[in-house]
């Protein structure tokens, strides 16, 4: 398995936490307000539209996965989908003592990057300490801005409970 590539420039956005919170919250401000109007309008277009270009600002800044259910602002703008293991929920025990990933050696491990970056955090820091649900692979290839404005992203797949609830 391949490190995530990185792209140039990417490294330093992501280690820059706080400007990227004051990016989500004007980006889920202005597509909270537009993507519902221009999705009466235009619906294939705005559905494509959104899948482009979260595959091309997100691919570049963050080697986003696709997953359809977003959570970098949780997780210290580092994509979770990133770690070979795809965990959602914190590091595996196989964190070096370098902070390395134990499936690729040469990698930073991805929750060692996610904890740091989200202490740096204003508006998010805490959301580390969400427990989030499974990913829903049925998404993948998805809008997550689009699943979020749905509701879609907060459905857990069937046969899951949501923590709390018997």
């Amino acid at each position: 398995m391949k490190e995530a590539r990185r792209a140039p420039g990417s490294e330093w956005l992501k280690n820059h936490p706080k400007l990227l919170e004051v990016a989500y919250v004007a980006s889920k401000r202005l597509i909270t307000l537009s993507y519902p109007l221009v999705r009466k309008v235009a619906p294939r277009f705005a559905e494509r539209f959104m899948v482009r270009s979260e595959e091309v600002v997100k691919g570049y800044a963050f080697n986003c996965q696709m997953c359809g259910q977003c959570i970098l602002h949780s997780t210290g703008m580092t994509c979770p989908m990133n770690c070979p293991k795809n965990l959602r929920n914190g590091p595996c025990g196989g964190v070096r003592p370098n902070g390395n990933c134990e499936v690729i050696p040469d990698m930073p491990c991805v929750w060692t990057q996610a904890w740091q970056r989200s202490q740096s955090m204003l508006i998010f820091a805490d959301e580390i300490h969400v427990v989030q649900p499974p990913v829903n692979r049925s998404l993948q290839g998805t809008s997550s801005w689009v699943n979020m404005l749905d509701g879609t992203d907060a459905q857990t797949p069937k046969g899951w409970q949501s923590v709390g609830k018997s």
